[in-house]
Order: structure tokens, then sequence, then C-alpha cells
């Protein structure tokens, strides 16, 4: 007897339709799983068949082959336990074979029978909906991150047996009814407000102007200066994600399995702050069969990198292409993978080794080689990447006594939507009536041709800009990026046009000579 149940794979963020093939035929009774399977999907044979027994189903003393295909593509993950046990009970005709048809079939099994989570539901359900299936049976814990889809029946499953009852038609499982509203005006709770911050006022504005235009920052200060407390309030001043960016989120976490189960979407731009020991694949994503890493898991959101020259020069270095393609490709021998990274890079440093060179209050220790040697564990070519170089020196005394509050980060969020605002609408105009459409969201996205046709500047910002570029020894990536710099200051002040004084103070984020 043969039976077929449909279920999914993952390809990095996507899925892939696999049917799942039970034929049973005479001989030694076993069960031997075929299509290119790793080994949790070996060992979903034990989990079958014991789920299978203790469920109050026969288990067919016969030789049962199952088969996953496409053979050439690699199934991981216990997912497939579901649609295995499924397939057998049609292929011994213990529930109707036709009760599965137009349905996507996942989740893994306990011995007990019942029905445990599994990564990636959400592109599965989005795969489902694509393909035109009208059904999707899913972990009742699951249940509700598969509804985020939409124009599906999410069929939520507790146990075997209850499936079984359902498609034999003597208990039915209602479809599940997802109350989650994708839109949602409530603030979230941020670590850190910038009215709790004393002082720091330009450095406060740095950040506004990163946040409003998506531009990566570098902070330099000795320690105790606040980088870290200003680098942990950049979240709560970044305009709310939209619904489309909150799917993109989740359907990040869900894969890597860091979707928290009583959070189905994720509504609040990452903050990821990984330490400075992490490894090559840990930053950029990697592994036998990539799976997505920190630049990718703080897509929308911010990389906070603390410590900066602390970090292996070899992982810095990979950062370079996802801050220019705002997408991170990896290649093994099991295929080439992409995974999406468009996040503000936020970095923090110390000046030196000891943290103290230019205090005007400690001494520094360190030898003029040592910061040289300290400051160049950070390439040129990265730095070049970042657009908004700031110093962060220390807090004086009769601040931090102050009991007045910093303009509350409410306040400031209020002004970088606004410019954000502007930038939609200015890339909207821009892909009607286009030959092609624009993908950039903020100017920081922005390619040379929207470089040439938003970021024109008058005579006198020409000249500014040539002596700057003469006496800075700036690179044409440089040049280009103080454009779309001053494009975001002159949106934050609501002018059309890229004023001098723009350009000004764009020219002033960028880094000096080293030591």
């Amino acid at each position: 007897m043969l039976s077929r149940v449909t279920s999914c794979a993952l390809i990095g963020l996507d899925g892939a339709l696999v049917e799942v093939e039970v034929d049973i035929a005479s001989g030694l009774p076993g069960l031997t799983i075929v299509g290119l399977p790793d080994t949790a999907v070996k060992e979903s044979s034990e989990r079958v068949r014991a789920a299978i027994r203790n469920s109050g189903f026969q288990w067919p003393t016969r030789r049962i082959t199952v088969n996953l295909a496409p053979a050439d593509l690699r199934k991981e993950g216990p997912a497939y336990d579901l649609p295995i046990a499924v397939g057998i009970l049609i292929a011994t005709e213990q529930v109707w074979a036709d009760a599965v048809e137009d349905a996507l079939v996942v989740g893994e099994l306990s011995l007990d029978g019942s029905v445990r989570h599994v990564n990636g539901i959400l592109p599965m359900a989005a795969l489902a909906r694509q393909q035109g299936m009208n059904r999707m049976f899913v972990p009742a814990v699951d249940a509700l991150e598969a509804a985020l889809v939409g124009d599906i029946k999410v069929i939520p499953v507790e146990s075997l047996p209850q499936l079984a009852a359902h498609l034999q038609g003597l208990r039915r499982i209602e479809p599940y009814e997802s109350q989650v509203d994708p839109v949602s005006d409530e603030p979230p709770p941020y670590a850190a407000d910038m009215a709790d911050i004393k002082g720091q006022e330009h450095v406060k504005r740095a950040l506004e102007i990163a946040a409003a235009g998506g531009h990566n920052v570098l902070m330099t200060g000795s320690p105790g200066s606040g980088k870290t407390l200003l680098a942990r309030s950049m979240p709560s001043i970044l305009p709310r994600m939209t619904t489309e960016e909150a799917l993109e989120v989740t359907k990040i976490y869900s894969v890597a399995g860091l979707l928290p189960p009583d959070q189905p979407l994720i509504r609040h731009r990452p903050f990821r702050a990984p330490h400075h020991t992490i490894s090559q694949a840990g930053l950029v994503g990697g592994g036998h069969w990539p799976r997505p890493g920190e630049i990718s898991l703080a897509h929308r959101g911010v990389l906070f990198l603390d410590e900066l020259p602390e970090f292996g020069q070899r992982v810095l270095e990979v950062l370079r292409q996802p801050l220019e393609d705002r997408v991170v490709t990896i290649a093994r021998s099991t295929g080439t993978l992409s995974f999406p990274a468009n996040f503000i890079l936020v970095a923090a440093m110390n000046p030196c080794p000891c943290g103290w060179y230019g205090d005007p209050e400690h001494e520094c220790t360190c030898s003029l080689s040592e910061i040289r040697r300290y400051q160049k564990r950070i390439s040129g070519p990265l730095l070049d990447r970042i657009d908004i170089h700031v110093d962060v020196p220390r807090v004086p005394f009769e601040k931090l006594s102050d009991d007045r509050r910093g303009e509350p980060s409410a306040v400031i969020r209020e002004r970088v939507e606004a410019a954000r605002e502007r930038q939609r609408q200015r890339f909207a105009a821009s892909s009607e009536g286009a030959d092609h459409q624009t993908n950039s969201r903020c100017n920081a996205d922005m390619g040379p041709a929207e470089i040439r046709k938003y970021c024109q500047v008058d005579e006198a910002g020409r000249r500014l800009l040539g002596s700057a570029m003469r006496q800075l020894h700036m690179s044409a990536r440089a040049y280009h990026r103080i454009l779309k710099l001053a494009r975001t200051i002159a949106d934050l002040a609501g002018s059309e046009r890229i004023e001098v004084t723009h350009i000004a103070e764009a020219i002033q984020y960028r880094p000096r000579r080293q030591v």
C-alpha cells in the first residue's frame, strides 16, 4: 500500500514542498527513510514507532519504506515525524487517504504521541498559501505563528490520536482563529531612554541622524563616558516597524528557533549585542547547513559592537559586504544561501588600550606605537563604511548632578519618523513611472543613481565638498556617504534642498587621521 503526505523543508528563510511517500510491502519488518535525511530525520523512525503504538494504533509488521521527495534536497530536523506517522496510518488504512489532500503537515512527535514545536512555521505557512493549499496541520503551540500568514486554515494538532480522529471524521478540530493585531500603537518597553542620559547632546544628535537615515555610527571615548548607554537607547528613537518589516524579522527568528512562544509576531526592532569573542559563523551565519547569524538577527534593527577593536580582525572584515549590500551570502558545499542583513551598525571603542588617551583628567599610559596598533585593528575599508564618527567625552559633575531630564526618546522619535516619511514618499514617487522599482527605504540604502537624483548641491556646496575631499583625503565611497548623510540632515530640517550647512555638518562626522 502506498500513501502520500505533503510536508515542507526549509532552505535558508524559504520553504520548499516535500512529498512524504510511504510504501508498505512484504519482507522483514523495519523502517527505512531515504531522500537525503539528516540524523534527526533518521531518528524519527523510533519516535514514530513509539508514538503510533502508544496512541493505540497498530504498527505494521512489514517492511516500511519512506521516501522524502525530491531526493536531492537535504532534509533536516524533526518536522517530518507527524507526516511520516500520518502516511503510515493511511498506508495501513487506519485513517482515510483523502483526508490530507490539499494540506501541509508538519510536527515533531513525542513518544506518547503528543505533537511538539518545530522551527520555521512562518515560512512554511507562507509557502502553503503560495502553493494554493487550503489547510495546514501544525503543532498547537505553533498555531498562533502560522495564523499570521492568513488566507489558509490552520489546524492546531495536540496529539496524533486527536489528528487521527479528525481525519476519520470522529472529532473535528476547529481551525485556529488568530487574535493577534499585527499593527499596535502600544509603545514597546525600551532598555533606556534618551531623557535619562546626562549631557552628550552632540552624540544624541548624531544618533538621531543615524536613526533618521539608517546610517552606521562609531562612538569613541574614554571608559564610563556613556557609550554603551547611548547605544542601548538607540532602539527607543527608531521608527516603529511596519507590518511588512515585522513579518520579515519574525521569519528570521522563526527559522533560527528564537521566536518566544508567547510572542508570535516581533513588533519591536531587534537590538543585538554579541560579545567580542564571537566567531565569523556566529556573526554572519553559517554551519554545515547555514543558519542566520547576528547580523541577520539584527535585520531592521541595531547591531551593537562594544569594544570594537577587541573583535577578531577577520570577524570584523566579514562585515564589509553586508554593510554595502544589506544582504549576506553564505556558500557551502551543500548550497549557497542569502540572508537579509539590513541593520544599523552602532559600534563603540576606547581611544587606546588603557582607554584614557585624550582624556583631560586621566593620564594615558600607552605609548604612541601601542595606540597606533590598537586603532589599526579596525581597517580603513571598514571605517570608510561607517557614516558617522563621533567622540564621546566624559560628562562633567555639573551635568551628572542635574536633576532635570533631557529630551525624551518619544520626542526624538517623532522627528525621526517624520524624516523617514519624507524619504518614503520620495522613493515611492521615484518608483512610479520608472523602469525599475527602487529598493531603498531610507537614505542609507540609496545607490549611485538615486544619489545623483536626490543629493544635488549648489556651487557653494560643491566647493565645500571639494575642499573637504582634498584636506581629509576622502575616497569616492566617503564622498557618496557624505551626500547621503547631508540628505538625511536636510530631511530632519524639513528642507527639500541640501544646503551648505547640511553638508558642513555631514563632513564633521567623517573620521580624522589616526595617531
